[in-house]
């Protein structure tokens, strides 16, 4: 029997971050400088001569630093491909030579003698900041199960299950292909919310994935349930996380429709932007005394499993507009390799 998920019980192999990520920039970018505020505190004699310092150690830092972020930008994809121990010795040595580099034309431009130690500090640097991404995502491995598991609890709400079988006995005797269709949906779903969800689908399933929920709901909420789907020709194809619309089209009508007792619509807009794909689901807010509980358990699952796949190049908010709560997803695009 196949189990449809687990919590790793030994960390995971080393494994190089994805050096065409916002997010591993900024903290390269980040790491790097504040090595080299500390490099510049080190050396320094006499505050007066701090910033002066700090400039002499930029200018030679800087523009290496902004070359070895370029080559590895361009060689990313090749770096993916290698295993551990190759792919780090080639980020470790482009390291050595783009500072040597630097030092070379601070040499010709300025006359500062170029010597070894630079080199080798950036390599240093360099595998010190293999060594933390590691780390960081050894640590996040726990996490990365948890949300899993958080996601399947958030997910699989009982009294959907009981009400959408109680709506199929209430269709079965007047239309038997229908009730027949829509527990081969139901089927379908589960089994997508079952399965072990640690890689990227395409967008094209999460979209046929929700037309069978919305189907599975219409059953049950009849014309009380208006959908109006604006999806772009343009849209790419592009990989997502796995169960990204269900859950949240789930909260829409759980929180916009149900509660409602004349016929409300949800709406859906996936349309292309210049970086990748942006989501849009709105639905009514009901006035009622009581909010329902539970909106944002899928919302703040939804944001870490963003984190963890994309770290910061995906956005996701929330807000209140006319009447209605609107979710908006900004993703980059992600191809099959």
């Amino acid at each position: 029997m196949r189990r449809a998920m687990s919590i790793p019980s030994r960390p995971p192999a080393f494994r190089l971050p994805d050096f065409r990520n916002q997010g591993v920039w900024l903290r390269l970018l980040l790491g790097a400088n504040g090595l080299l505020l500390m490099g510049a505190l080190i050396r320094n004699n006499a505050w007066g001569d701090l910033p002066r310092e700090v400039i002499e150690l930029a200018a030679l830092i800087e523009p290496a630093l902004l070359l070895w972020l370029v080559l590895l930008f361009i060689v990313s994809p090749q770096l993916q491909r290698l295993s551990a121990l190759p792919g780090a010795l080639l980020v470790v040595g482009l390291a050595m030579g783009t500072m040597a580099v630097a030092g070379f034309m601070m040499a010709l431009g300025f006359g500062v003698p170029a010597g070894w130690r630079a080199p080798l500090v950036a390599a240093a640097g360099a595998a010190t900041v293999l060594l933390w991404f590691d780390l960081w995502a050894r640590a996040h491995v726990p996490a990365l199960a948890e949300a899993r598991i958080a996601a399947l609890n958030a997910r699989i709400r009982p009294h959907f299950l009981f009400n959408s079988l109680n709506a199929v006995l209430g269709v079965m005797r007047e239309d038997p292909r229908r009730a027949e269709a829509t527990l081969e949906e139901l089927a379908e779903l589960f089994r997508a919310l079952m399965r072990d969800n640690r890689e990227l689908v395409p967008l094209s399933e999460e979209i046929a994935l929700a037309r069978k929920y919305l189907d599975i709901e219409r059953l049950r909420l009849g014309d009380r349930l208006q959908v109006c789907w604006e999806v772009a020709d343009s849209l790419p194809e592009t990989l997502v996380p796995p169960l990204l619309l269900q859950p949240l089209i789930e909260n829409a009508v759980y929180h916009g429709i149900e509660p409602s007792t004349a016929p409300a619509q949800v709406r859906l807009q996936l349309s292309a932007t210049r970086d990748g794909v942006r989501i849009e689901i709105e639905n009514p807010l009901p006035e009622l005394a009581e909010q329902r509980s539970g909106n944002h358990m899928a919302l703040e699952n939804l944001r870490e499993r963003l984190m963890l796949f994309y770290d910061l190049e995906a956005r996701l908010d929330t807000g209140i507009d006319a009447g209605r709560y609107r979710v908006r997803i900004d993703l980059p695009t992600r191809r099959a390799s």
